[in-house]
């Protein structure tokens, strides 16, 4: 372990001055794990650009005609991942979840399912509910290797039923999978057979592991990739999703009828600060991104040897991206006299704020999430307060 990095000397004092749904939403005895938030300082590049609009009194509407914001993304696309992005097919948005409400809206047939892989991001239920489409879950297996992975016969059904657009979240939250190319294809050949469209939400896709190869799914070499939406932002590899700004990527076909289809009213709730952090940080904060992805890397590490040593009878796989742990807690035994979901138990034993397993859908029931984006010394806290919880264990 890396004890000498200095973000291992951020304090709990210091965090609960923040003043973000994360630090604010329990009292001050428990420690938060659950919202997907880092809880590490900003990239330098991000703060001086943010800076440097406060010493210029530069706090005005963005400017939605702006290209910047795409162009710096399409050129961060093709640094990651070789993949090359039209910025004339990108649109700016003030979040992805409020791109994709508007991208269903006008692209999913009223009353035609939408397939959302499960377990799934909760504003997902949120988003349907609000566009009227209804959501067809499909279960996530767990592969030979327990990667979690679409059950492709179940998806083929979901299709057949009806289905007209596939919500795919890659990397996937919260199970962390980075669904490799020929799953992505096997998907696509799916979709391309039942017309159905793939609206890929790629926002972790800068923080996979090491070693792990993220593809794009408009990267494909296959006429539904071309048709495909992406759902992208920087907000969650250099932690501004209070900012607000996203981008909406329409496809090489079809792209721009869905961007002019578009209301103009969606981009509103975009921020010039977001704006201006989402082009720092996609321009100059690779070096502190790469930082980043080591420091998650051996907190991962970390997390395997704390929950081998006092959390055995927890099941996990470490995810291929994001920095959250999907952690199955049945075999703990903390329902008591009662049913108990593991996240309540955690925090009224253990003082630890989690994810809800049920959440993210039936099939998180007797899960939690864990957000492993913080100082090293406090994940060791995260998990002995989870161990403090079990009924055999002291408080």
């Amino acid at each position: 372990m890396d004890a000498d990095h200095p973000w291992d000397e951020i304090t709990l004092a210091e965090l609960r001055e923040r003043r973000s749904a994360k630090w604010g939403r329990y009292p001050a005895d428990v420690l938060p794990a659950w919202v997907a938030e880092m809880d590490l300082p900003l990239a330098g590049p991000v703060t001086a650009a943010l800076a440097d609009l406060v010493r210029r009194s530069d706090t005005g509407y963005m400017d939605p005609f702006s290209d910047r914001t795409a162009r710096a993304w399409a050129d961060f696309s093709t640094r990651a991942w070789g993949h090359q992005v039209d910025p004339s097919l990108a649109r700016v948005v003030p979040d992805v979840v409020r791109g994709l409400e508007t991208v269903l809206a006008v692209t999913a047939p009223t009353g035609a399912p939408v397939v959302v892989d499960s377990p799934s991001y909760p504003p997902f239920v949120d988003v349907l509910a609000v566009t009227g489409r209804p959501m067809v879950r499909v279960a996530l297996v767990r592969g030979a290797d327990q990667r979690w992975v679409p059950d492709l016969e179940a998806v083929e059904a979901a299709y057949a039923s009806g289905a007209r657009v596939h919500l795919l979240c890659n990397p996937h939250n919260p199970t962390g999978t980075v669904l490799r190319v020929d799953e992505l294809l096997a998907l696509a050949d799916l979709a391309d057979r039942y017309g159905v469209l793939v609206v890929a939400d790629e926002i972790h896709a800068p923080l996979v592991r090491e070693g792990v190869r993220f593809s794009p799914f408009a990267s494909l070499d296959h006429p539904v990739a071309r048709r495909a939406v992406t759902l992208a932002s920087a907000s969650k590899a250099w932690n501004l999703a209070g900012l607000k700004c996203a981008l909406v990527l329409g496809g090489a076909d079809g792209g721009a009828d869905l961007l002019a289809a578009l209301p103009t009213e969606l981009t509103l709730g975009a921020s010039l600060f977001g704006q201006v952090a989402t082009e720092a940080a996609l321009e100059y904060g690779g070096p502190w991104l790469a930082e980043l992805r080591g420091y998650l890397d051996v907190g991962l590490d970390r997390l395997d040897e704390l929950l081998s040593e006092h959390l055995p009878d927890v099941r996990w796989t470490r995810p291929e991206g994001t920095y959250l742990a999907w952690l199955d807690c049945r075999a703990l035994g903390l329902e008591g006299d009662e049913e108990v979901d593991p996240a309540t138990a955690f925090l009224q034993r253990g003082r630890v704020a989690l994810g809800v397993g049920t959440d993210f859908g039936p099939q998180g029931a007797g899960h939690v999430r864990l957000t492993a984006a913080v100082p090293h010394p406090l994940l060791e806290e995260v998990v002995r307060r989870m161990a403090s919880a079990l009924p055999h264990r002291p408080r």
